[in-house]
């Protein structure tokens, strides 16, 4: 299912009973551009924001998610730690992935660079969030997502939302070394600039990853935070800046 709304970005994949979309800067029910990064669609709690505003916000996302469903919020801490929802908590649970079977769940996972990453079955009978840092993405945070699944890796749909571009995700010879040396492969997801650094593809680490543990559906939408500012939150470009989330639910 799609929603008609240009201030949000979803997957182009034929997954059937879900609902998936990310969010951007701009508030799905404004037509004025925002202004300053608090002056528009934040979803974060813990970045400095007037904490009225956004749970206003998070309260307009509910018009677009079936009427019951509840949206199960993460306190992400860039680990490697993944829960299975099996109903609605007020409080965030502590984690940097989250699965569900419950139709009355809707999973967030909140960014402002790092790779939102969703999943699903073909049927949309069980879905998963996850919060793709470099952090998270080394100590393996997909593979311990897709072992507390049920579905069968060659079965899951995957889709790479809006992170930080390559051309502008420059990082340490150690985070390099730290991919490589869990596989060669990692290789291509790091191009040298000189003097020890790199600049690192998020994105494609992912999709190693999900492609070597038997994922092979995996769609991206291959847009930059950093680079598009009028559209997406950028840690990087902006240290104190709000954060947009990526959602999905069973339909």
């Amino acid at each position: 299912m799609n929603i008609d709304n240009p201030h949000f970005c979803q997957p182009d994949w034929p997954v059937a009973n879900v609902l998936a979309f990310n969010t951007t800067r701009q508030h799905p029910l404004g037509d004025k551009p925002p202004v300053t990064d608090f002056d528009c669609f934040n979803l974060g709690a813990h970045v400095g924001d007037d904490i009225n505003r956004v749970e206003h916000n998070r309260q307009a996302l509910k018009e677009f998610l079936p009427k019951d469903s509840q949206i199960q919020w993460l306190e992400q801490v860039h680990g490697n730690s993944v829960v299975e929802v099996l109903r609605h908590s007020k409080q965030p649970l502590v984690a940097d992935a989250a699965i569900t079977r419950n139709p009355d769940v809707t999973l967030a996972v909140m960014t402002a660079d790092c790779l939102p990453i969703l999943l699903s079955c073909g049927q949309g009978k069980e879905i998963a969030v996850i919060h793709g840092g470099w952090r998270s993405l080394v100590a393996g945070i997909i593979s311990n997502t897709l072992q507390k699944m049920q579905s069968q890796n060659a079965e899951l749909y995957a889709w790479l939302g809006p992170c930080i571009g390559e051309q502008a995700f420059e990082v340490g010879a150690e985070v390099r070394q730290a991919f490589v040396g869990q596989s060669v492969m990692f290789e291509a997801a790091f191009k040298p600039t000189g003097q020890g650094k790199y600049l690192g593809n998020l994105a494609l680490i992912a999709k190693l990853q999900l492609n070597g543990l038997g994922v092979k559906q995996v769609s991206a939408i291959n847009h930059c935070t950093y680079a598009m500012e009028q559209r997406y939150y950028s840690y990087r470009r902006n240290a104190v800046t709000g954060r947009m989330a990526a959602l999905i639910t069973r339909l």
